[in-house]
């Protein structure tokens, strides 16, 4: 049963799901700009009053575990929208690095805020899927000699991660601009083993076909 406010009026679950998604996307662009923010400054900045967040919300923890499972979930979904079937090691990973570039705040939003406030247990939980897949893609490509395999896929795969969350972390300070992920994406490649003009190749490769542009494959198809 729902209950009457101070006015009598009754909130209507519309209004309610209207409130959760404000919060969490002033959260996730107040607490990126400043992570010791209020919660207090969340709501003023969301346009709603204290009680209404932690309506919500019970607490810090319990939004940036929103927060968390949000930059998740767009991390899978991305990787998901990315996905096509027969594509080889390197195509599928560069891929996977475009894929993280677009959904950059929040997946470097999820990694430092969690790992702050929730512990790397959750952090590691919530990643799971994302980084089983990663693992796997770059197994594939040890297997088929294109990826090294000086340490063992799993190692590599969070060696890889952490570079791009590096990049993504330079790029938002704009000490250094990636637009469209390309220069991340081949850095990732070349990390993995690739050589530098492949990887160029290939990622530009998934660009190009991402925008629409039609034409012969590129040499790069048959390295």
């Amino acid at each position: 049963m729902q209950m009457a406010d101070a006015l009598g009026r009754t909130p209507r679950r519309g209004d309610a799901h209207s409130n959760r998604t404000r919060i969490l996307v002033t959260a996730r662009q107040t607490l990126r700009d400043n992570p010791d923010a209020s919660l207090d400054s969340i709501a003023q900045a969301a346009g709603v009053v204290r009680r209404t967040l932690y309506g919500h919300f019970s607490g810090r923890q319990a939004l940036v575990a929103a927060l968390t499972q949000e930059a998740g979930q767009a991390l899978q979904q991305a990787f998901a929208v990315a996905r096509i079937p027969g594509a080889d090691p390197l195509e599928a990973m560069a891929r996977m690095a475009l894929a993280a570039w677009a959904v950059g705040d929040q997946y470097r939003m999820l990694i430092s805020l969690g790992r702050r406030h929730l512990g790397e247990e959750a952090i590691r939980a919530t990643l799971a899927p994302a980084r089983e897949e990663a693992t796997a893609t770059v197994r594939d490509g040890q297997d088929e000699g294109v990826f090294a395999d000086h340490v063992p896929a799993p190692v590599l795969a969070l060696a890889l991660e952490g570079l791009m969350l590096a990049l993504a972390e330079e790029n938002a300070s704009s000490t250094w601009a990636d637009p469209t992920g390309e220069a991340a994406a081949t850095a990732l490649l070349v990390a993995a083993g690739v050589a530098p003009q492949v990887a160029a190749l290939r990622v530009r490769d998934v660009l190009h076909e991402a925008e629409g542009v039609d034409g012969a494959p590129s040499p790069s198809r048959s390295i």
